[in-house]
């Protein structure tokens, strides 16, 4: 049986610094984003040129939501399947191509979790439960580039 989730969202720009977008790069592409109930996000274009570096774009977020929803995923089928994490990074990253006539598209994100498991014996399922974790991440299974994975496995107790 399937269930539909509904997401709801507000995004404000109030960058006009005086002439609205007349002209190209006298706009600030500083916004928010704000979820009911949730911290509101300052966001900005990933441009160097107009975009400010101390905050976050799209483009991180999207690598974060790939990330953070296979992170969440291998975390619960590790616990269905008896194999206990004790800790876990991933050092993700993403690669996105600008066309030359404008716009772009991601090629590709890559996973690099680390994470300890508190037995030797639970390595080798470990690695293999990043496959299932993978078929189940709902953000996974919404773009359409290559989602990595190069899970990297120790022992507390070897």
């Amino acid at each position: 049986m399937s269930h539909q989730h509904n997401y709801k969202l507000k995004t404000v720009w109030k960058g006009n610094t005086g002439s609205g977008t007349s002209n190209v790069k006298k706009y600030d592409r500083s916004h928010t984003v704000t979820v009911a109930g949730k911290p509101e996000l300052n966001l900005t274009t990933d441009n160097p040129f107009v975009g400010d570096k101390s905050k976050l774009n799209p483009e991180d977020l999207l690598v974060a939501a790939i990330a953070s929803c296979h992170m969440l995923s291998y975390l619960y089928v590790c616990a269905m399947e008896g194999v206990n994490i004790t800790s876990y990074e991933d050092n993700a990253t993403g690669i996105m191509i600008e066309k030359a006539s404008g716009g772009g598209s991601f090629q590709e994100v890559t996973l690099n979790p680390s994470f300890t498991v508190s037995e030797s014996s639970m390595k080798e399922k470990a690695i293999a439960l990043h496959h299932q974790a993978h078929e189940i991440c709902y953000i996974a299974n919404s773009v359409n580039f290559e989602v990595k994975c190069n899970p990297v496995c120790v022992a507390e107790v070897e």
